[in-house]
């Protein structure tokens, strides 16, 4: 009887562990994004590795209080952990949000500054000169516009 109310539950509606979940993963993809590891988030909110960990994976549910000093310790406002629940049944990063993650997680990951550095440079100069190609294209489609209407006068 347990199984069928949980289907029903999740038929129509966000069950309370589905949120848990949510809240988690945007704990945890917040706290990467800063480039902390578990044990330094759990250090700045006063809980044990294992019990932030249980919060990330949605295992224990986050209090009110600590969601506050949580949103607190990694910049946040509470609604930022929310964000995405509006109607949906679970948040699935879009491919550039995981390609976002996984960019952190490896920036932090270099542990010489000159190399952070060096990884910023390139993404700037990518950037650059992407905008440079689009800014290009976009000029050489005006000129053709520009040009249509004289070459059917002359026609």
């Amino acid at each position: 009887m347990g199984a069928v109310k949980r289907r029903s539950a999740a038929a129509g509606r966000l069950r309370p562990q589905d949120i848990d979940r949510h809240v988690g993963m945007r704990i945890r993809q917040r706290r990467i994004m800063l480039g902390l590891t578990q044990q330094q988030m759990a250090d700045l909110i006063g809980v044990t590795y294992q019990q932030a960990h249980k919060y990330e994976r949605g295992i224990n549910r986050v209090a009110a209080g600590r969601l506050y000093q949580i949103a607190q310790a990694l910049g946040v406002d509470v609604g930022y952990f929310f964000e995405g629940l509006e109607g949906e049944r679970s948040f699935e990063p879009t491919p550039q949000q995981r390609l976002l993650l996984e960019l952190a997680r490896h920036f932090v990951a270099l542990d010489k500054r000159r190399y952070q550095e060096a990884l910023v440079q390139l993404a700037r100069t990518l950037a650059s000169e992407s905008r440079g190609q689009e800014q290009l294209a976009l000029e050489q489609d005006v000129a053709v516009l520009e040009s249509a209407p004289r070459e059917r006068r002359r026609a």
